[in-house]
């Protein structure tokens, strides 16, 4: 399956979905050594982010989640891409500080998220005109 994407942050990335069933915020809830899961309130707690496309439907402030995301990035514990159902600028803004600092990219888009699936394959793909494509499996 193909869904058209808008991008926020630049970039290409493959891997396993994980689709999170509430906004996470990376500030408190992402423990960067390990790219684990640590907000005892989230409902995917344990869960871990590391080189996963994360999906989810949007993120969860507060804007210090920008250098934590930006962090999780250089540290190579963060997720190889993002996929949001809402724009959230403070993702946006973390990626593109690790892309400005450390050279690494970490793509960003929004898009339907209702039919990709924890543990399927994904691929994002972005164009410098602010477009993008996920692919996934579907499930068939």
């Amino acid at each position: 399956m193909v869904i058209a994407a808008q991008s926020y942050a630049d970039g290409d990335a493959e891997g396993v979905a994980l689709v999170l069933a509430a906004p996470l915020s990376f500030w408190g809830g992402v423990d960067v050594e390990s790219g684990r899961i640590i907000d005892h309130s989230h409902p995917d707690l344990g869960q871990v982010i590391t080189g996963r496309i994360l999906v989810m439907p949007g993120g969860r402030g507060s804007s210090s989640a920008s250098s934590v995301f930006a962090e999780s990035i250089r540290r190579g514990s963060g997720p190889a891409g993002i996929i949001l159902a809402i724009a959230d600028p403070i993702l946006t803004v973390g990626a593109l500080v690790a892309h400005s600092l450390y050279g690494l990219r970490c793509p960003v888009v929004v898009c339907s998220i209702d039919r990709l699936i924890t543990d399927r394959h994904v691929r994002i793909r972005t164009t410098e005109d602010g477009r993008a494509e996920v692919f996934s499996e579907d499930g068939n």
